[in-house]
């Protein structure tokens, strides 16, 4: 017997609700039904997915392939509804996924270039952390990514937009956003500095030993934002990451902080949108060229 999508879909839900009688409600089955398909994939594994007839508490078992199951349902939705968009679309579904900073700052205007283009074409956009990104993209949720970062993966084309410089985040009141002469990176790490991922790309001994010695480290950008507007503490994130800030942050230059974070586009070469993400990734290059030579004049 193959286990089947929807043996994964029952055994979930059970899982998640503890009891038959509401998992029965969920999916519209009866409990004498939903009760076969799990005795029916327990026999198949040969080993049981709970610890008692009572289904509220999973086995060893149970708690890997619930964690697969719903990985595998998560995938299998999001394919559904990409292929169901796709056909009320005339032109088919573009699906982005960028890194935050990106998806502010270079989305907007190449997005209604696209859209001007193909008026018919469907745009699905999320952003996440670069790992996330990385994984629509591979996974298949994704025709085109913009994320921090060189990455070698097959099938994936990768194409350089521009390289972000790191510099120093902090209030306006704090003593070294108010200081005349430049600051140096050994200042920074020195005054109660915050941990944050994207300081992680900086391959640099003084910032790897920073982070792993940093008594605070922020994830969630909100956060990190609250943390630094207290006038406390400071961090090291990229220029445009502060251009997408909320205002009343202050950045500076680091002039001994030499590093850039490089963000690439990436599109996907079996992606079934292949000639609109190549069309995409064309108007992003464009308008960020345009972006960097206004800045520089």
């Amino acid at each position: 017997m193959a286990i089947k999508i929807e043996m994964l879909r029952c055994f979930a839900t059970v899982a998640e609700t503890g009891n038959l009688s509401e998992a029965a409600t969920r999916l519209g089955r009866t409990q004498s039904a939903i009760s076969m398909t799990l005795k029916q994939l327990e026999e198949h594994l040969g080993q049981r997915l709970f610890e008692s007839e009572r289904k509220n508490r999973l086995s060893a078992l149970g708690l890997r392939v619930f964690e697969l199951a719903q990985q595998q349902l998560r995938q299998f939705d999001d394919t559904i509804s990409a292929i169901e968009a796709s056909a009320r679309s005339p032109q088919g579904l573009l699906r982005i996924a960028s890194v935050p900073s990106a998806a502010g700052l270079l989305l907007p205007p190449a997005i209604e270039v696209l859209m001007q283009r193909h008026p018919g074409l469907k745009i699905e956009i999320r952003d996440a952390d670069t790992r996330t990104v990385l994984d629509a993209l591979v996974g298949g949720k994704a025709d085109l990514a913009i994320v921090s970062g060189l990455h070698a993966l097959n099938g994936i084309r990768t194409q350089l937009l521009f390289d972000d410089p790191f510099g120093l985040i902090c209030g306006p009141d704090h003593p070294l956003a108010l200081r005349t002469a430049p600051v140096r990176l050994h200042d920074v790490l020195a005054s109660d500095f915050i941990g944050n991922e994207l300081c992680r790309q900086i391959k640099q001994d003084s910032i790897q030993r920073a982070l792993s010695e940093a008594h605070l480290t922020v994830h969630n950008t909100l956060s990190l934002i609250g943390m630094l507007r207290t006038g406390k503490r400071v961090t090291i994130l990229p220029k445009t990451v502060h251009e997408m800030l909320p205002g009343q942050l202050v950045f500076k230059e680091i002039p001994d902080l030499r590093v850039p974070r490089p963000v690439v586009v990436l599109v996907a070469e079996r992606s079934p949108q292949r000639a609109f993400a190549d069309e995409f990734a064309t108007i992003i290059r464009a308008l960020t060229q345009q972006m960097r030579a206004a800045e520089e004049a």
